[in-house]
């Protein structure tokens, strides 16, 4: 009887050490990175003057962007001096960007070089993480300013259309799609509380 137990409860144990053995190692390669808290996507992203995430606040609180303005030039109706602006508006940005991206890259790396050198004490921690932050503080700076700059720069049915176009304007309760049960859309997202 003991030798059935453990011969059925032998591979559910496996699947469980094997489990906790992967939960407990999130971070297995990093080790290998050039700097161990930026992925080789993320230095990239930086060193091409992407938004990186960073002017989310602005983004999806109705501040559009100036690279998505762009993109979006011929749905939006932008004229032509909206255009020329705001692509003045994104090469400044831009440029501004990659010269900051870079150097968070550099602060990351030096906070690396800091524990790597074994001799980290903690007022050269201090000093490392807080010239990292004033880094990305910086870069979130210049992409959020551009956000700010572009109310000026639209009519109110542009930056409506925006938010459509980005489909951050979508109303669950407008329409059910197609395959849901109508009656439990609505419960599910609320549209009879309203």
């Amino acid at each position: 009887m003991i030798r059935l137990l453990a011969f059925l409860t032998a591979p559910i144990a496996a699947a469980s050490i094997a489990a906790a053995e992967e939960s407990h190692q999130p971070y297995q390669g990093f080790e290998t990175r050039e700097i161990t808290s930026l992925s080789e996507q993320d230095i990239d992203a930086l060193r091409g003057g992407s938004g990186w995430g960073l002017a989310l606040p602005a983004e999806l609180n109705g501040f559009p962007g100036p690279a998505h303005v762009l993109e979006l030039a011929d749905e939006l109706g932008l004229s032509e001096s909206q255009e020329q602006r705001f692509s003045l508006i994104f090469q400044a940005m831009r440029v501004e960007a990659i010269a900051k991206g870079e150097a968070l890259i550099d602060s990351e790396r030096n906070l690396d070089k800091g524990f790597r050198s074994g001799d980290l004490d903690a007022d050269q921690l201090r000093r490392l993480i807080e010239a990292a932050e004033a880094a990305r503080a910086d870069l979130r700076f210049v992409h959020l300013s551009r956000h700010l700059m572009t109310l000026d720069l639209l009519d109110e049915d542009q930056v409506a259309a925006y938010a459509v176009l980005r489909g951050y304007a979508s109303d669950p309760c407008a329409s059910v799609p197609s395959g849901h049960d109508s009656t439990m859309w609505r419960r599910h997202n609320g549209c009879d509380d309203r």
